[in-house]
């Protein structure tokens, strides 16, 4: 165990294993990767809110907290987005580099806002209150979604409902010919 840890392990404290399964005792019992990663994700969360000007309180947190913070840890992203005016932008593999910027990539923002909605109601939070299940929240994340993909020429397509085809592939043209429009 390095310092680091060691250090937080101290300023945490040891604590008994919730009812929800959050937190592991001191007792030997490790918790499980993704728990770890919860607990950082969260205080992770809790230091960003400390060092707002002025700082906020986790009761007064909202979704714009949360948004500032996902566009905060855009900074630490190695995923290269390219921008519409790069000659590179809709290409998969670019041959070159450029100077477009790093980012947070959309399954990462995904998964940390998952464990910190879920940390939310584990530590106190109501349900009905939880900033991290926001509507802007989900719009955020779906844009960040549609935006990585188009930079990377991977087109965004919602699934569509099936129909009564009988190959049951969409893209089998002897059916679409026949099927009326709705």
């Amino acid at each position: 165990m390095d310092g680091m840890e060691r250090g937080k392990d101290l300023s945490e404290g040891s604590s008994s294993r919730s009812p929800t399964g959050g937190e592991a005792s001191s007792a030997g019992i490790t918790p499980s990767r993704y728990e770890s990663q919860k607990r950082r994700d969260w205080n992770t969360f809790g230091q960003f809110l400390k060092n707002q000007r002025p700082p906020v309180a986790l009761s007064q947190c909202n979704s714009n907290h949360v948004l500032d913070f996902l566009r905060y840890l855009d900074q630490f992203g190695k995923t290269k987005v390219h921008l519409q005016g790069c000659i590179f932008f809709g290409q998969p593999e670019p041959p070159a580099p450029c100077a477009c910027p790093l980012r947070q990539a959309w399954g990462s923002l995904d998964a940390l806002i998952g464990r910190l909605r879920a940390a939310y109601e584990e530590n106190g939070g109501s349900p009905e209150n939880n900033p991290f299940a926001s509507g802007a929240i989900r719009i955020y994340l779906r844009e960040v979604k549609e935006c990585q993909a188009k930079a990377r020429g991977i087109p965004y397509k919602k699934k569509k409902k099936k129909t009564g085809s009988s190959s049951g592939r969409p893209d089998d043209e002897s059916n679409s010919a026949s099927m009326p429009f709705s």
